[in-house]
């Protein structure tokens, strides 16, 4: 009997610090365990990030087992580190005690390790896994389009201002690349360029996408003179419950529960999004000004200094709502609902009372909202988000953007059009709900068992995986 166990086929699967990456992780994790794989899931200590990962970790099966690699020192990090540096950094330094973990696993483990799955930020992980012969493969976060920039960066003419043009892919307006692109003295530049050029290295890149999303830009990387691998195995995204539980019912649960259907916008800029003073009152204003219905997870500004100064409030006493305009929470009592510092989206978008979502677009919240059927107000911050939210714009047509003034501000005259346009019952909003709901259609397709593109590809990626149990 244990013979047979050890034949078969067991992943590892290390995530970069951060919900952004493991999220998809873990929904992956999942899938394997569905189809019959062993899987170890790797991560990394990093104590400001503990409570919010043990929430994604507590929810894997009881099967899989976890492992945190010892934390790095901070001295390591550059202080002024930018989210890629400080991802890259963590992960190189985190190397050797990888490849101990790697190693304990094929000693000790009743189960063939066939396979490291990585984030795109971990590629240096790559020789740690072939140095003891186990293949690597990269889970990308994101979607095609975005996979394409990545690869091309090193390609493009920093003089030029002209937009990008990709094989299969519409132009790109400068400003609308990655952030990290738009500085190229900075440190998170080079560490991005260093993991793009490390992609071919891999066996295989499974995309958090679907191919009928993004069906041309798919084609063309598959055509890419390095013939990449590319895998659509998306959507990947969290499954949510009631939110009810066994316990009491939350306050802001109680408050959708009570609102007609599909009549609340749910507000939220992720787990580290967060605006300006300026731009945080006059959000408040517009939604206030829209006179439509909200659920807003509040964030303090990412300029303290200006509402303390606006308030006379210190910092170290300053709550989010002390950001809030005067007599903001009396104006839109019962029209609106300010939730605590963290909800859980998916059981948000999933709730009949929810009708739209104004968004960053980060890639995870973008397809939870697709999953669901929820049409969205793109709102991007930093990171790829600019380029996901071009492709909902005007791609495929299920998001209003607001337009920001001058300033780079958005006011709240034109947040209240947004948030109208979407909400108010006219005919644009009529027309993207209801592109957004073929999307969620089309999610369900993807994911299909025996028929589902998704489903399919993942199956080719599970074959390959599957045959090399018998290859010793």
């Amino acid at each position: 009997m244990a013979d047979r166990e050890r034949e078969l086929p067991h992943v590892a699967i290390l995530s970069s610090p951060g919900m952004g990456f493991l999220i998809p992780l873990a929904q992956l994790a999942k899938r394997l365990v569905l189809h019959h794989f062993s899987v170890t899931f790797i991560t990394h200590t990093i104590d400001s990030l503990q409570i919010t990962q043990n929430t994604i970790l507590n929810t894997l099966p009881r099967s899989i087992k976890t492992i945190s690699l010892p934390p790095i020192s901070p001295q390591e990090i550059p202080p002024d580190a930018k989210l890629p540096t400080f991802v890259s950094i963590t992960q190189k330094l985190s190397t050797p005690s990888l490849l101990h973990v790697l190693k304990t696993l094929r000693l000790t483990s009743t189960h063939r390790l066939v396979a490291l799955v990585v984030d795109l930020f971990g590629t240096d992980a790559f020789d740690v896994a072939g140095e003891i012969g186990v293949p690597s493969y990269i889970l990308y976060t994101g979607n095609f389009l975005a996979l394409s920039v990545d690869l091309h960066l090193s390609t493009l003419d920093p003089e030029s201002s002209e937009p990008v043009k990709m094989p299969g892919c519409r132009p790109i307006p400068r400003e609308d690349l990655v952030t990290t692109a738009q500085d190229r003295t900075n440190q998170a530049y080079t560490w991005l360029l260093h993991h793009a050029g490390r992609y071919k290295l891999a066996k295989g890149i499974l995309v958090n996408s679907f191919a009928e999303l993004e069906p041309e830009t798919l084609m063309c990387l598959k055509g890419e003179p390095s013939h990449l691998p590319v895998y659509p195995v998306g959507p990947l995204v969290q499954s949510g419950s009631t939110g009810k539980g066994d316990g009491p019912t939350p306050n802001w649960l109680r408050w959708l529960d009570d609102q007609p259907r599909g009549s609340v916008l749910f507000v939220s800029f992720g787990s580290g999004g967060a605006l300006s003073f300026e731009q945080t009152q006059e959000l408040a204003l517009g939604l206030e000004l829209s006179g439509l219905r909200f659920l807003w997870v509040v964030r303090s500004p990412n300029d303290k200094e200006a509402c303390a100064t606006y308030f006379g409030v210190k910092n170290n006493q300053q709550e989010p709502l002390d950001c809030l305009p005067d007599g903001f929470l009396e104006r839109t009592k019962g029209v609106g609902h300010l939730g605590p510092l963290w909800v859980p989206q998916i059981e948000v978008l999933s709730h009949g009372s929810t009708g739209g979502f104004l968004s960053h677009c980060g890639w995870n919240s973008t397809l939870e909202s697709m999953v669901h059927g929820v049409p969205m107000i793109a709102w991007p911050l930093h990171a790829e988000q600019r380029t996901n939210a071009l492709i909902l714009v005007e791609d495929l047509k299920v998001a209003v953007r607001p337009t920001a003034g001058e300033s780079g501000v958005v006011k709240r005259e034109e947040i209240a059009r947004v948030v109208k346009a979407l909400m108010d019952g006219g005919d644009e909003g009529k027309r993207i709900r209801s592109r957004m709901m073929r999307l969620k259609e089309a999610c369900v397709k993807a994911l299909a068992p025996q028929d589902g593109s998704s489903h399919k590809a993942l199956s080719d990626v599970l074959r390959q995986w599957t045959s090399r149990v018998s290859l010793e």
